[in-house]
């Protein structure tokens, strides 16, 4: 998506091979933000930012592009999918970015945005609601960079990476000119020093005054990096003005929702709006959930068996329903919900359940199985396999749980999973 905060991107760290491209499997349900809330986090922080106004009805947008008073004035839907610029409205309105110079347009185009469905190239074919509209200060660009600051393994700790070419896909820019790509790997204890800030600022290209206030803004950037625990804050474009202000047009924050416990304030801003009701149902229970079009529901923990059962699936002709993936910590309660979550689902015709009882025991799976199957009245082929910590108790708790359930221990076998390939 080409809203500001948004999914971890593993493009970037793959192609400027700073983190290995392994790191990007765990599942997570990431901590999404529309465009206008990173932005008032950079400007809170003192990152040069557009100025901007953020409107729910039409009155308000024309109200905010008078008190702009600029010369050009851009409008946003707010909506986490990319592509806006080219989607197309319910409402028969085409474009969700739109450029104007008269107040009274920006009312205009707002009552056709607001309420109505913005349908891109990255959203359900229906569009999503558009709640909100940004009203914004269009500022002419003369040069655009790149700049990000992400988490390096490799050198434990941050790396400030930049380009003189920004604007466009650094991944392009790492395969086509590597020359191009300039890092500084920061001491985390000492932080980021002057002399990074401003090599890093005259390796983009800024000079003269430009090059002390690049230098400002990356150090601002790199503040706000460790204040709110990001992952990776990736400007794109990082450019001037013709005015000669060094500006962030656009940027993308990712969060580590491991820091969720003490950044209480900024969790509470994610937008769960355009998730599906389910995966909202699953992160209630701390479930990872994703869905997919199959009609085999899988019900595992750890995401590389996930992942494999999924692929397992595949070869012997089926097509998984989801990725649930329970994690280790899962109790008794989580595993029923679960299988709520899974029945609910018209598509699914059988359950496919893979776990391996290293940190979760066997047993508290097998008691969430059988009470789901007793008061949910399971109706779809049930197939278990329980491998690991009380292991001999599980079977016992599955073989006796409900009519449907195939329990089997030692392998997901081709004769197995054609009962459940229905």
């Amino acid at each position: 998506p080409s809203s500001n905060v948004v999914c971890e991107r593993g493009n970037l760290l793959h192609h400027i091979m700073i983190v290995p491209r392994a790191v990007q499997l765990t599942p997570r349900r990431w901590l999404n933000l529309q465009e206008y809330q990173s932005k008032k986090l950079m400007s809170d922080n003192g990152v040069k930012v557009q100025r901007f106004f953020v409107a729910d009805s039409a009155n308000e947008a024309l109200e905010a592009a008078k008190r702009l008073n600029a010369k050009e004035i851009v409008l946003k839907a707010q909506i986490l999918a990319g592509g806006r610029g080219k989607g197309v409205f319910s409402s028969g309105l085409k474009g969700g970015v739109h450029l104007t110079k008269d107040p009274q347009v920006v009312g205009q185009l707002a009552k056709q945005m607001i309420g109505y469905n913005l349908a891109t190239k990255q959203t359900p074919k229906e569009g999503v609601k558009v709640n909100k509209v940004m009203v914004a200060e269009a500022l002419d660009i003369s040069r655009e960079t790149y700049l990000a600051i992400l988490m390096d393994r490799s050198c434990n700790g941050p790396v400030l990476v930049g380009s003189p070419q920004g604007g466009v896909d650094i991944e392009e820019v790492a395969a086509s000119n590597p020359e191009l790509i300039f890092k500084e790997e920061i001491d985390i204890i000492e932080g980021i020093k002057d002399s990074q800030a401003q090599r890093m600022a005259e390796n983009l290209g800024f000079l003269g005054p430009l090059k002390n206030q690049a230098a400002d803004q990356i150090k601002k950037l790199y503040n706000l990096f460790l204040k709110i625990d990001a992952t990776q804050v990736e400007v794109n474009p990082f450019g001037e003005t013709p005015g000669g202000q060094v500006v962030c047009f656009d940027a993308k924050i990712n969060f580590d929702d491991n820091a969720e416990f003490r950044q209480k304030d900024i969790f509470a801003m994610d937008d769960k709006s355009e998730n599906e009701p389910i995966e909202n149902e699953a992160a209630k229970y701390d479930l990872k959930y994703i869905g997919l079009d199959g009609n085999i529901a899988c019900f595992v923990n750890g995401a590389g068996l996930a992942m494999a059962t999924c692929d397992i699936i595949f070869l012997n002709g089926g097509k998984p329903a989801n990725f649930l993936d329970l994690g280790g910590g899962v109790k008794e309660a989580q595993v029923y919900q679960a299988f709520k979550l899974l029945t609910a689902d018209p598509k699914v015709e059988a359950i496919l359940v893979n776990i391996f009882g290293g940190i979760v025991n066997c047993a508290i799976i097998a008691n969430g199985i059988t009470k789901a199957c007793r008061e949910l009245e399971l109706k779809v082929p049930l197939v278990v396999r329980l491998e690991g910590e009380l292991q001999s108790i599980s079977t016992q708790e599955t073989e006796n749980s409900h009519g449907t359930v195939i329990a089997f221990q030692e392998h997901v076998t081709d004769r197995n999973l054609s009962k459940c390939a229905v």
